[in-house]
């Protein structure tokens, strides 16, 4: 952790004073920012367009849904459940292509179909049925892709559990096994899903050339994107590149899973080691504006990313109230997060800039700015929801 206060040259800025918001108008802002989604996309069964046709089920408008839920959560409102009920229901309550899909992309959905189980008052075991159904799939189906085009790393994984070759898919789809897991009470869900974790963690992207294991650097707390950017990548000034909102989707993630595992458990506490272990990491990496870059410890497009900024801030004030992280040190970091985003990033009508594209790298959807439209809107607006309900519980702490 100690090389990593040598790579941020952020990481030690003069403390400035914010206005602190309050929670009433944390929820303000998170209704405003995604009544102007839902107006603007009334009908949630209707396909998206970028470039070609996708269904609505794909991994850009499940995280969408997560923000959603999120916010029904401090906010409820009947219209926010119709509107995920019927996109749910439009798409059977089923992964995106079908049951025997392994790509995690595709099971993103499911995150939200889990948690709309409590308000209509079905089985499970009809309702999710193709979710289990696939779940059981991937569990005995092996991953014998090309893990990466880099020619230096293995050209296959040939793993069981070697499916999550990119950290996104971290956020994808381990919530849903934990998930599962908690629904049925069969730990195979969870074992497997944490095989998977640890597989990304410490075996994704070796190579005899990068005597690390992994996409976790643990000396510095933070994630390679997947086996293209481990050691020898660097950045054109030299420093790694470990991309923002990539290190928001794993961050993110381990806060789901342990929101559903129970404290004293293995895996909780395994979790929690790589969570703090991150949550110091990014601290130090925090701009002086109060966002993170989207290329976290480089000069390398050096700018404002709203979709980071608003995960780390997801995981930061849970942190605070899970009593993990000191509030005298990370309530400041949060504060200055959610005054950056609505100062700089939130429109008036709702839209939300500096956002970021979709891609797997800092050079994604360049350049950014307050007006550029991102190619996808829906899975920012669902992190900026995430991150501002969370905020709202920490203010109402």
């Amino acid at each position: 952790m100690k090389k990593l206060i040598t790579l941020c040259s952020v990481a030690f800025f003069s403390i400035q004073i914010y206005a602190q918001a309050t929670a009433d108008e944390v929820l303000s802002t998170a209704r405003i920012v995604n009544n102007y989604f839902m107006e603007k996309y009334a009908d949630p069964t209707i396909p998206t367009n970028v470039n070609k046709i996708r269904p609505s089920s794909l991994w850009t408008r499940a995280v969408y849904y997560e923000g959603l839920m999120a916010l029904q959560e401090i906010d409820p409102q009947q219209r926010y459940l119709d509107y995920a009920l019927t996109w749910a229901n439009f798409h059977q309550w089923t992964p995106r292509n079908g049951v025997t899909t392994c790509d995690a992309d595709d099971q993103c959905c499911a995150q939200t179909y889990v948690e709309l189980l409590p308000y209509i008052n079905k089985d499970y075991k009809e309702q999710l049925k193709n979710v289990i159904v696939n779940l059981e799939h991937q569990i005995v189906t092996p991953n014998t892709k090309a893990q990466t085009t880099t020619p230096k790393a293995k050209t296959s994984v040939n793993s069981l559990y070697g499916w999550w070759t990119w950290i996104d898919a971290i956020q994808m789809a381990m919530p849903l096994y934990v998930q599962v897991y908690k629904l049925t009470g069969d730990k195979r869900y969870l074992e497997h899903g944490m095989q998977m974790y640890r597989w990304s963690r410490n075996e994704c992207g070796r190579t005899e050339g990068n005597p690390k294991k992994g996409l976790f650097n643990t000396d510095e707390g933070l994630w390679w994107r997947d086996a293209d950017y481990v050691p020898p990548y660097k950045e054109p000034d030299g420093k790694q590149c470990y991309w923002s909102r990539g290190n928001g989707w794993v961050y993110a993630a381990l806060v789901r899973c342990m929101n559903l595992l129970p404290k004293k458990s293995k895996e909780y506490k395994e979790l929690k080691k790589d969570f703090l272990m991150m949550s110091e990491a990014l601290r130090k990496c925090q701009r002086e504006d109060g966002f993170w870059n989207p290329s976290l410890v480089s000069t390398n497009y050096e700018m404002k990313e709203t979709s980071g900024t608003a995960l780390f801030l997801y995981g930061m004030a849970w942190g605070i109230q899970q009593g993990y992280l000191k509030e005298k040190v990370y309530g400041p970091v949060c504060d200055r997060a959610w005054e950056a985003m609505v100062k700089d990033a939130v429109h008036h009508d709702g839209f939300l800039g500096w956002m970021q594209g979709t891609g797997k790298d800092p050079s994604a959807g360049q350049p950014l700015s307050y007006t550029k439209i991102p190619d996808f809107e829906d899975y920012g607006t669902g992190c900026f929801l995430l991150g501002a309900a969370e905020y709202y519980k920490l203010k109402k702490y």
